[in-house]
């Protein structure tokens, strides 16, 4: 062989060993980062996990808005790009603790009996309200004694959290998607979608509770979201007893 042929041998064997290392390191950053979400999101492989649909307020039949089948196909690939299954039910046949399974629960409590009882179990400070009269304060949040009222369309907030209970580690986590209107869950579900590496950096396996504010979703849907405030301190902290309780209109 001469020096031209080893030459040649020696730099395609050089390549190939660059190609295997930088195949190699590929998959390494790939697999510590799926690992890192599947740890967020409480989905191991092949986990079961629970997607709580709720009722479109709007309607007197048995319906879900359109926004929210849009949220619940954001969650959808969340689950699938972690390699878990998903089984989902309506907001009146989710009759199990929590703990046991990730769960995403989708529409304030107007909409989500399911809501309603986790957000009495792990969320006192805060209410909605549900009265369906026309109003200034129809729908409007009350987070410990701050309140944020809607303008449909222009200005609408939703509350994304992520709880557990126990100190259990491999207690799984529950996500909820409350907003003031169907499009406000999905603007939740898809911030979730997109920075989900950056609330697992600063949160971990912690629970968090984000108010987020909807700008101008009659022009831009749900893509323009801003963070308002971790409330997560203030949410879990329950209410004087003189604030009305939920579903009812606050003065």
């Amino acid at each position: 062989m001469n020096d031209d042929v080893r030459n040649i041998v020696l730099g395609v064997v050089a390549a190939g060993i660059s190609a295997a290392l930088g195949w190699m390191a590929r998959t390494h950053l790939w697999r510590r980062k799926l690992r890192r979400k599947q740890a967020f999101l409480g989905l191991p492989e092949n986990a079961e996990c629970l997607l709580v649909v709720n009722r479109d307020p709007a309607t007197a039949e048995p319906a879900v808005h359109r926004f929210d089948v849009f949220a619940l196909l954001e969650l959808s690939a969340l689950v699938k790009d972690c390699g878990a299954h998903v089984q989902v039910v309506t907001q009146d046949a989710a009759h199990q603790g929590f703990g046991e399974r990730t769960e995403f629960c989708v529409g304030g409590p107007g909409s989500n009996r399911r809501m309603v009882a986790h957000m009495a179990a792990m969320l006192p400070g805060v209410r909605v309200n549900v009265d369906p009269e026309p109003g200034p304060d129809r729908g409007a949040f009350q987070i410990g004694s701050e309140r944020y009222r809607m303008d449909p369309g222009v200005t609408e907030y939703v509350l994304l959290a992520r709880l557990t209970a126990g100190e259990r580690r491999e207690t799984r986590p529950v996500f909820l998607f409350c907003g003031q209107r169907a499009i406000t869950n999905q603007a939740a579900t898809r911030y979730l979608a997109r920075n989900h590496e950056r609330l697992a950096r600063k949160h971990g396996s912690n629970s968090f509770v984000l108010l987020l504010k909807v700008i101008n979703s009659q022009a831009y849907g749900p893509d323009v979201v801003e963070l308002v405030a971790d409330v997560t301190r203030v949410a879990q902290t329950a209410l004087p007893a003189a604030t009305p309780r939920t579903g009812h209109r606050a003065d």
